[in-house]
């Protein structure tokens, strides 16, 4: 984890959906070149946190800070031009079309006057950005309907940083239904992202998973922070914080 400012730091942020408390008071950041998995049961609040990180919904109270200056997140676009790249749990691929036409879909490269494809250029930062991501498919020009479950996840990843301003990435249940090997796949790409400086946010039940590949891990229950763990943390200690185990633990009498 780097030294300095949090790439992205949420503070005391608050949520409710009618008479329903969905975040309260929660605290929350990711640095350069960390891994950061949020984690709870269900209902606990991460995807609502998740969800206002990545613009789809606002905060009613707190504050944002991006590299240590107050932003705010007002709109997807709002955290796509700040940096913040999400990529859900149904990845939002066109079967149908080719890795490449997927990666530049909505932003497709034209050149010339009256505006023609650049295909090979596109292309060409396709295979640029994947090799550089450490992804290996059949061929750029796959449709991705014939791809694995890891590549189908990594071609999402490599989709959301496609943007060279994307410094943090949210990734909702990245190994979700996938098999053995294609789970390491998205494991290396993951720490990939860490290397290449990037602030990487995980949200999964996977805790094994967790364990393994975060560098912090954040635990919310009933919509506040519960526990905060570093790396080498037990399952057991991960647990009893998400079941709120270890609060009846400190409570019972001696």
């Amino acid at each position: 984890m780097s030294e300095g400012s949090a790439l992205l730091e949420c503070r005391g942020i608050s949520k409710r959906f009618g008479a329903v408390e969905a975040l309260q008071d929660v605290d929350f950041s990711v640095f350069r070149g960390e891994i950061v998995a949020l984690v709870g049961d269900n209902g606990a609040g991460k995807s609502t946190l998740i969800k206002i990180i990545s613009g789809i919904n606002q905060a009613d109270t707190g504050q944002f800070l991006f590299e240590g200056r107050p932003s705010s997140i007002r709109s997807p676009k709002g955290a796509t031009d700040l940096g913040i790249a999400t990529v859900y749990q149904d990845l939002a691929l066109c079967d149908n079309l080719s890795a490449v036409a997927n990666l530049f879909l909505g932003r497709e490269l034209f050149k010339g006057f009256r505006g023609r494809l650049a295909s090979f250029e596109m292309e060409q930062r396709a295979v640029e950005l994947l090799e550089g991501l450490q992804i290996r498919l059949p061929s750029v020009h796959s449709p991705v309907a014939a791809l694995s479950g890891g590549q189908r996840q990594s071609v999402a990843v490599a989709r959301a940083v496609l943007r060279e301003s994307a410094r943090v990435v949210l990734l909702d249940e990245p190994t979700a239904a996938l098999g053995v090997s294609q789970t390491k796949m998205v494991v290396d790409l993951i720490r990939t992202l860490r290397e290449k400086g990037l602030g990487v946010v995980i949200v999964s039940h996977n805790l094994a998973e967790v364990i393994e590949v975060a560098d912090r891990i954040v635990v919310l229950r009933l919509g506040r922070n519960a526990a905060e763990f570093t790396k080498g943390a037990s399952a057991t200690a991960v647990i009893a914080a998400i079941t709120g185990a270890d609060t009846a633990i400190q409570a019972a009498p001696v």
